[in-house]
């Protein structure tokens, strides 16, 4: 009788059995992303077109699609966590780069607040239920459903890489993040036409009421004075949802990226039971840090939350004072912009020195990231060079106009620096992964030293030096225990850094996403392009740039824990 032979002390363990390789994969992604496609097509259609008055598509369609999407998607997950992940070898490799904790904890946090809107949209809607229809007070009560639902299944499955089912699964997963995407797409509009509307109310101008929604559309009223939210309960439900908007917003963008690299993941195969590259580290904030980039990012946190509280009073008060409030918010911004150009340049230049070999194994999660990173910039970008030209050629020049000039051209250099450090971060090995260096000539030909005067206080090297343990992990540690001073500095002004940077864009996340329009308050391209064209690049360009923050800080957080 045959016995099966343990593996022996260097050999890694065998890898799980995977199903009979995929004959066409492309084909498979193929059909999911053209059945993306056209379901987000037909999305934004009907979202698109309920934006605008002219248009006979009202708000009612729009929650009957997605309530449709959410419920589907909603029983796929089920299928998948009752059905196909319990299939015999439907999961034989988990990707270990995929679905970190900082990512997950996010989406819960999103998740817990979107739950939160949803019971402020039903109470609003409740509200005037005589007057509504049904389904605008199921589609919170959906919504809230989906949320719970697939914040469970990616906090449990977003590592799965899935052998079983795979054209099906590919679908699915599609559908979701398609769902996710709809989702995203109606909360920016609706936060678009509701800012639209604010301004249109402030300035009597007709030629400002092109995204203005007519009362059945805004909910305000359905079907006469009976349907007025007159009541302070009513009120504080419409203020409420529209406050948390920007966490409904992330929560789908945090989804919608970990489904995608769940879809990358269909039918992979991996050359063991782990992914290549570094295991992922513990998080401990503040630790190995020299303490400066955390307290100044606090400091300018708090500052920005006070700039934006006097914004905001300012702007919607009747005292006259926008200009004030201008001047301050871009000055906070000019500074903190400035700041973060600087630090990351630093971090770039502390690069040149760092011996941390390149990591080119193949990430999807990171190849996403870095797409999202350069994608969600052009934004940005845009409204940037869109300012440059109206103040550059526009009159009158004033310090306004200066400013919003500082603005746009330090809004440009900051992501462009930024974008530079994150990446490189990322592509960076983790500590004690130094790129070898070139063995010595003399004296003992095969053996590095760190400290080649500790090389007298040696005896005679033998014929055929070697280290006690040959295993190549512990030839790392090695190397990092006796590396390790030397690049103590690097790695503590890497992660002081990140979390300035990550505090900073938190900061830069909450003024807009939670109403700063300076671009509209500042009546330099409002006058120079006019309301309607300025209303159409802010209202697309804007939310791409919101999102970058957001992403900006998950990126900083993992560059942080690598550091």
């Amino acid at each position: 009788m045959s016995e099966e032979l343990a593996p022996g002390p260097n050999e890694s363990p065998p890898a799980p059995r995977a199903g009979p390789r995929e004959v066409w994969k492309k084909g498979g992604r193929l059909l999911s992303v053209l059945l993306a496609v056209n379901m987000l097509l037909l999305a934004c259609t009907l979202i698109s077109g309920g934006a605008f008055n002219k248009v006979a598509v009202y708000d009612t369609d729009v929650f009957a699609l997605l309530t449709t999407m959410m419920l589907l998607a909603a029983l796929w997950i089920l299928f998948y966590l009752l059905r196909t992940a319990r299939c015999p070898d439907a999961i034989p490799y988990r990707d270990a780069h995929a679905g970190p904790i900082w990512l997950r904890g996010g989406l819960v946090l999103f998740g817990t607040c979107t739950l939160v809107m949803d019971v402020f949209k039903t109470g609003y809607y409740s509200s005037f239920y005589e007057c509504q229809s049904a389904i605008k007070i199921l589609h919170p009560l959906i919504q809230a459903v989906f949320v719970i639902v697939q914040t469970y299944f990616l906090w449990v499955s977003a590592k799965d890489c899935i052998h079983v089912h795979l054209d099906l699964t590919r679908c699915g997963l599609m559908f979701t993040l398609t769902t996710n995407l709809a989702i995203w797409m109606a909360a920016v509009v609706d936060e678009s036409v509701h800012q639209a509307h604010a301004y249109s109310s402030s300035h009597s101008n007709a030629s400002h009421t092109i995204l203005a929604p007519d009362p059945e559309r805004a909910g305000s009223l359905a079907a006469g004075d009976s349907c007025l939210c007159n009541t302070a309960l009513c009120q504080i439900f419409q203020q409420g949802y529209f406050y948390l908007y920007p966490f409904n917003i992330e929560y789908s963008l945090f989804a919608s990226t970990m489904l995608y690299v769940m879809w990358k993941n269909v039918g992979r195969l991996l050359a063991s039971a782990h992914s290549h590259g570094h295991s992922p580290a513990r998080l401990s904030l503040f630790r190995e840090t020299f303490f400066a980039g955390p307290v100044l990012g606090l400091m300018l946190f708090v500052v920005g939350l006070a700039v934006f509280i006097i914004y905001e009073v300012q702007v919607s008060g009747e005292g006259g004072r926008t200009r004030q409030a201008l001047v301050l918010y871009y000055s906070f911004n000019i500074v903190c912009l400035g700041l973060m150009t600087l630090v990351s340049l630093s971090g770039s230049v502390i690069y040149r020195f760092d011996r941390r070999a390149m990591d080119h194994h193949k990430n999807p999660t990171r190849t996403l990231d870095v797409a999202l990173l350069m994608g969600a910039a052009l934004g940005q970008y845009a409204i940037s060079y869109y300012s440059i030209v109206a103040v550059v050629v526009g009159t009158p020049r004033d310090l306004l106009g200066a400013l919003d000039l500082a603005h746009a051209l330090l809004m440009i250099a900051q992501h462009t620096f930024q974008n530079v450090f994150i990446i490189e971060s990322l592509h960076r090995g983790p500590p004690g992964a130094e790129a070898p260096a070139a063995p010595p000539k003399e004296p003992c030909q095969g053996l590095t030293f760190a400290n080649m005067d500790a090389l007298h206080t040696l005896p005679a090297c033998p014929p055929t030096p070697r280290l006690v343990d040959p295993s190549p992990a512990g030839s790392r540690e090695a190397v990092a225990i006796i590396l390790a001073p030397r690049g103590h500095w690097r790695r503590r002004c890497l992660k002081d850094i990140s979390l300035f940077l990550l505090l900073c864009n938190v900061i830069l996340w909450v003024m807009p996403a939670f109403g700063a329009r300076p671009h509209f308050s500042n009546t330099v391209e409002v006058d120079f392009y006019g309301y309607s064209l300025w209303a159409a690049i802010v209202n697309i360009c804007l939310p791409f740039g919101i999102f970058y923050r957001m992403h900006a800080v998950s990126s900083l957080l993992e560059v942080y824990v690598l550091s």
